[in-house]
């Protein structure tokens, strides 16, 4: 069964695991307190016959009596389908990364890949209701560390969270989305295409069982998730009230980087970035700002992380001449690019990252690409027609 959570697990330890995340008096934090204390919650439920004098607050050892053995069964269900898991604390495959943090979930209900949650990630958040330069700027970012070797993580709200995962699915790149709901349903519903299109390329996550309404007291928590799974957190466009910020204090809190891309200072959208980058947020002009905090994380001990070093020494493919060749001094966007390249948004992303890289191009603000002046000949090493090939 996808559903079983390691190799020696067994069926009843599945139920055990399964009835502790719906009950209702117990959290991450105590979980660990009893466990470290040498209690052993799962086994112990539906135990009549609790130990006296362990801790056990009045409701737990009510609900350990009698736990929702009809939720735990819709649970069952959910997780005998194809595709479908539970990730356990003691699963050996839930995110070591996530592990670390003050309050991990007990498990994750994952729809897609487990292996995507270990992935190096960056999340990237920011305003429900953004900019359309807000949302360019997301997507390239997206498909352009997405290339990089990043898988982008978010959370599938309207906004910056759909513009991070679209454009890390355009560029063909790894991305998780983390909801707020039980694992059966989809929030905004509207988002469900989107949803099935990032199981094909990472996964769905929740802590939450079957049948979990999308409540307000939910989203908060989940975005510990979001921090928790990633390496850094980049903050795209955000009020001083934008959830965007909590999910960048977590990240501190945990001990990761937190990224802020600044704005006009005539935007209530660019304030938040702007909060943060005063409390000692990483401004962000491009894509290698990025990765230059993180490069550690690519380059030590992930296999399959790209060479960065070597991405400067290469000289430009096909794609990347084509750019070029339509590229003057004066700033391009994104779309502009792609437009008159005939390249999909996921391409220009990628190709103008590994661009930057290679101090072909420079970001110039509002996300625009212009050539640099000082940049060597990119078509000196190319055939004769290469400017003008695919």
């Amino acid at each position: 069964m996808d559903g079983t959570h390691g190799s020696g697990s067994t069926h009843r330890e599945l139920r055990g695991w399964l009835a502790l995340l719906r009950a209702p008096a117990l959290g991450p934090v105590t979980f660990l307190r009893l466990r470290a204390a040498g209690l052993d919650l799962v086994d112990l439920v539906g135990t009549r016959d609790l130990p006296a004098g362990t801790g056990l607050g009045a409701a737990l050892r009510s609900y350990l009596v009698a736990p929702d053995w009809d939720g735990v069964e819709r649970d069952l269900e959910w997780l005998a389908r194809p595709g479908h898991h539970l990730l356990t604390l003691d699963d050996p495959r839930y995110p070591a990364l996530l592990r670390e943090i003050a309050d991990p979930p007990l498990g994750l209900f994952v729809r897609g890949d487990p292996a995507a949650l270990s992935l190096p990630q960056l999340a990237i958040v920011g305003s429900r209701n953004p900019t359309e330069g807000g949302r360019r700027t997301a997507r390239a970012f997206a498909a352009g560390l997405g290339t990089a070797g990043l898988a982008i993580t978010s959370g599938l709200a309207t906004g910056i969270d759909a513009a991070a995962h679209e454009g890390a699915l355009a560029a063909a790149a790894v991305t998780l989305a983390v909801a707020g709901t039980g694992p059966d349903r989809t929030y905004p519903a509207r988002h469900r295409p989107l949803a099935d299109r990032i199981v094909e390329r990472g996964a769905v996550v929740t802590e939450l069982p079957v049948g979990v309404a999308p409540l307000p007291a939910h989203f908060p928590r989940r975005n510990r998730i979001v921090s928790g799974l990633s390496a850094g957190t980049l903050v795209v466009e955000a009020s001083l009230k934008s959830g965007s910020l909590i999910t960048a204090r977590l990240a501190a809190e945990q001990g990761r980087e937190v990224f802020a891309i600044p704005g006009s200072i005539h935007s209530p959208l660019a304030r938040g970035c702007h909060r943060l980058i005063r409390q000692g947020a990483k401004l962000v002009e491009t894509a290698g700002d990025v990765l230059e905090e993180l490069g550690a994380v690519l380059g030590v001990g992930i296999e399959g992380a790209p060479d960065l070093q070597a991405q400067r020494r290469a000289p430009p493919g096909p794609a990347a001449r084509r750019l070029l060749a339509l590229m003057g001094f004066d700033p391009l966007s994104p779309d502009e690019l792609a437009d008159r390249s005939g390249l999909s948004a996921g391409e220009v992303g990628g190709t103008l990252l590994l661009l930057e890289l290679g101090g072909w191009v420079s970001c110039t603000v509002g996300g625009r690409y212009c050539r640099l002046s000082g940049a060597a000949d990119p078509f000196a090493a190319a055939a004769p027609d290469a400017a003008g090939s695919p």
